[in-house]
Order: C-alpha cells, then sequence, then structure tokens
C-alpha cells in the first residue's frame, strides 16, 4: 500500500509540475509528437502529378487512366502507390546509384514526393480544402509537334505511305520508301517522329533511315573519321512510346543532302481495333541555310549480342556482351537500352585507353513497354578519346519470375517481333575535333578543382 501512494504522489507531482510549464514552453514538444503535417490530395499530391504524371496520363492522351480529377486518382490510389514504390512509373529506370545521374529530361520522382504520396494514400486519400489546388494545366494538343513551342513549326515534313493495321493478325514491318524533297546540303538542329493519335497504340517502333550518297566524306568534319565513303542507309531517329525528339547540341547536327531518301521501318502490332490508313510523320528543324556546326552527331545502334548470338535457353537468364572501338575523339549524347519482353537489365561502359574502365550508365529495371532515352546534361556527357572502347552488356531473364515473360518453357532467340528479343543501344555520338575534344576536357577538369 505505501508503494502505491509513492506512486500516486509522484504522479501528482508530475502532473503539476507540467501545469506549471508555461503554455509556449510546451508547445514545441507538442508540435514534434503530432509528427509531418497531414499530406493532402489538393496541396501535395497535385503539383506532383502535374510535374511528373499528367503529360501521359490525362484524357485523350496515350495513358489508360487519368490523374487530373480527384475522383480518378482516389480510384486508383492503391495502384499509384505500388507503381512509385517499385519506380517503374513515372517510366525512369535507370540505376540512380551508378555511373551519370544528371539528364536533360529526367522526369523520375525524388524520394520526397514519393514518399508524400505513399503517406497520401496510406493516409485515406484526403482532399483537403479545394482552395489549395493549384491552376490546371492547359496541355497542348497531342497532335501538335512537341518542339513546336521550342522551334516553331517543322521546316520540313515527311510521311510514311499509309499503311492500315487490322484489328487482329501477326505483327507487321511497313518499309516505304519516301524522298526528302531537299535540294540543297541542309544542316538539322532537331528531329521529331510523331505517330498518329489514331494510331499511336498500336506503332511499337519506328526507324527512319536517311539514304543519300556521301561519296568522298563530308566538309572535313571529325565525323568522316569514322564515316568516309558512301553512305547508302544511316541511321537517321528512332522513336518509341516514352521517346519525343531529339536536339542537338549546339556546336552539332546532322546533315541531309540533295536528293535523299527516308526508309521507314514502322512496326505495327494489331490491338483489337483497326486503324485505317495510318501514317506516321516525320519532323525536321534546320539550322540557318549556310551554317555548318562544328561537329556531326551520327546515331548509332550497338549490339550486346547480334542476331545468331543472342541464345536464350528456356527458364534461364542469359547475360550477352559486345565490345566497339571508338576511333575518333567523340561526346555520348545519351543512352536508350532497346530490349523485348524477356530484357532485364543494359549496361554501358568505358574502356579508356588508359585502362581506366567507368560505368557510365544502367538500366538495372528495364520494361519492356518503355524505350525511355536518357539524353546526358551537357555538364557531364562522357567525353570519350579515340581509342576508347565502348562495352555493353544486356541481362534477359526467361524464367516464370519475371511477370512480362509469355511462356518460360519457349527457347528464344534474335527477332523482330515482341515475343523474339533483342539487345541493343541506341547512341547519339557527336565525333569532335581533336583541339575541341581537349577544350572541353580541360574545361570540365576545371570545373572541378575546388
Amino acid at each position: 500500500m505505501a508503494e502505491k501512494s509513492v506512486l500516486r504522489f509522484a504522479c501528482c507531482v508530475t502532473a503539476a509540475a507540467a501545469l506549471a510549464v508555461p503554455l509556449a514552453a510546451q508547445a514545441p514538444h507538442a508540435r514534434m509528437n503530432l509528427g509531418p503535417a497531414p499530406v493532402t490530395f489538393a496541396r501535395d499530391v497535385v503539383p506532383i502529378l502535374q510535374q511528373k504524371c499528367q503529360v501521359c496520363h490525362r484524357p485523350g492522351s496515350i495513358a489508360p487512366m487519368s490523374l487530373v480529377d480527384y475522383p480518378d486518382v482516389v480510384k486508383v490510389a492503391t495502384k499509384l502507390k505500388m507503381r512509385v514504390q517499385q519506380r517503374t512509373m513515372p517510366p525512369w529506370h535507370i540505376d540512380k546509384t551508378v555511373g551519370v545521374q544528371a539528364f536533360k529530361n529526367d522526369r523520375s520522382l525524388t524520394d520526397a514526393q514519393i514518399d508524400t504520396l505513399v503517406r497520401w494514400v496510406d493516409a485515406g486519400t484526403p482532399m483537403g480544402d479545394p482552395k489549395d489546388m493549384p491552376k490546371e494545366i492547359t496541355w497542348p494538343d497531342p497532335q501538335v509537334w512537341s518542339l513546336k513551342a521550342q522551334f516553331g513549326e517543322p521546316d520540313l515534313v515527311i510521311k510514311s505511305t499509309p499503311y492500315t493495321v487490322n484489328a487482329t493478325g501477326q505483327d507487321k514491318w511497313w518499309r516505304p520508301v519516301v524522298p526528302t524533297g531537299v535540294t540543297e546540303p541542309r544542316w538539322v538542329r532537331a528531329i521529331e517522329v510523331k505517330p498518329s493519335l489514331s494510331g499511336r497504340k498500336s506503332v511499337h517502333h519506328v526507324l527512319t533511315l536517311l539514304e543519300q550518297n556521301e561519296e568522298g566524306g563530308v566538309m572535313g568534319l571529325a565525323s568522316t573519321m569514322a564515316h568516309t565513303g558512301r553512305m547508302t542507309a544511316g541511321l537517321f531517329m528512332e522513336w518509341a512510346i516514352g521517346k519525343t525528339g531529339e536536339i542537338y547540341n549546339e556546336t552539332a547536327g546532322k546533315l541531309i543532302l540533295p536528293d535523299s531518301k527516308i526508309r521507314w521501318e514502322v512496326h505495327y502490332y494489331s490491338t483489337g481495333a483497326p486503324v485505317q490508313d495510318d501514317v506516321v510523320e516525320l519532323g525536321v528543324w534546320f539550322y540557318p541555310k549556310g551554317f555548318v556546326p562544328q561537329n556531326r552527331t551520327i546515331l548509332t545502334m550497338y549490339n550486346a549480342a547480334r542476331y545468331s548470338d543472342l541464345d536464350i535457353p528456356p527458364n534461364e537468364t542469359a547475360i550477352s556482351q559486345n565490345s566497339f572501338v571508338v576511333r575518333a575523339p567523340a561526346r555520348i549524347e545519351n543512352f536508350q537500352p532497346h530490349m523485348h519482353m524477356r530484357g532485364k537489365a543494359m549496361s554501358m561502359e568505358a574502356l579508356y585507353p588508359d585502362g581506366r574502365k567507368e560505368l557510365l550508365s544502367m538500366v538495372s529495371n528495364f520494361q519492356w513497354r518503355w524505350h525511355v532515352n536518357y539524353i546526358y546534361a551537357d555538364s557531364v556527357a562522357p567525353l570519350l578519346p579515340a581509342g576508347t572502347i565502348l562495352q555493353f552488356t544486356a541481362w534477359h531473364d526467361n524464367t516464370a519470375a519475371n511477370k512480362n515473360n509469355p511462356d518460360p518453357a519457349q527457347w528464344v532467340g534474335w527477332g523482330d517481333r515482341t515475343v523474339d528479343e533483342m539487345a541493343h543501344v541506341w547512341v547519339d555520338v557527336t565525333y569532335l575535333e581533336q583541339a575541341e575534344f581537349d577544350r572541353l576536357v580541360a574545361a570540365r577538369k576545371k570545373r572541378l578543382v575546388p
């Protein structure tokens, strides 16, 4: 009994002492116990959705659900939480722990943004005060060129020959050849491929090859060190879901010559609804007439495994690797892996002439429906001396653990169909004169000196 009395007395003393403390002094501790302010849709969630999601997830766009209005977002809140935690949405699958991490087109969510979305769902998706809602974004017409705001209407538009996609059937590859109509040499500042709005869901990818006669080299540029003589068909622009256009460094560009042609390759697949007379457009923005950029950019396809070398047994994972020598000083502008349903990961490494090895980029969570083009910021775009070896490694998962795998019992090799496999990377390589390369390297080293 004596012990209980002592305890009661101690509790009374503690309570009295707390009451004796001024309210202002207690407030900070009270606030600390409350934790972070509650997350609301109006104040916290909508700005994130506008910045990173609504470009695709809005009425009339390509995404299957809208993330604009509160009721629509609440319906998919659980899925939204799962996708952002897995970092499969927004589509940005570069490994954030290795390699270059500064990009011109980074659409990924920050850790803080992911935390906000998760806490909102866990809190029961509160709406909050409608007065906190930011102003709605007026999105451009999806049929308008995405680069129009920066460059205006294209200087040249080339259209593929119409093609009708049946509601059902095998994949199709449409390969018409269309003249560019160019009558004098012109240097290209930017390019965009734009599938039609109705056919966008049926287009897996688009290749445009520029057919022209470059016999004798081109204007003494550094690029001719690696590309001389007659070039009958060079890759001009590639498009897949997740990629819009290409804007070249202000000192670089691509060249179109008179009497050139575009050889299209449009990979169509059936979606259950026919698409009549579908047309894909290629928009080209030129530098002013007479302007010759200092450097030339070449879109290059680097294979991690060539055709018959890609051999993936049933119920197994497989690794492919290939290396290429960079013959002239160069700047690497981007990293864009391309695989199909079994694709798991891909990396790009540089083996420098002095023996150093550097992992430039890696996609460790490849998603076959999204062929994201990771465009390096100018300040960190890899500068490679002549003689550097670029090494590409691809991983494929042909097991039941891969949720995208249509049949783990199948032996899989290289092929154009989505049920077949590929393992290559699209890279824009800007070839540099040695003096320009040395200047860029020196300037970058100077910025790194404290």
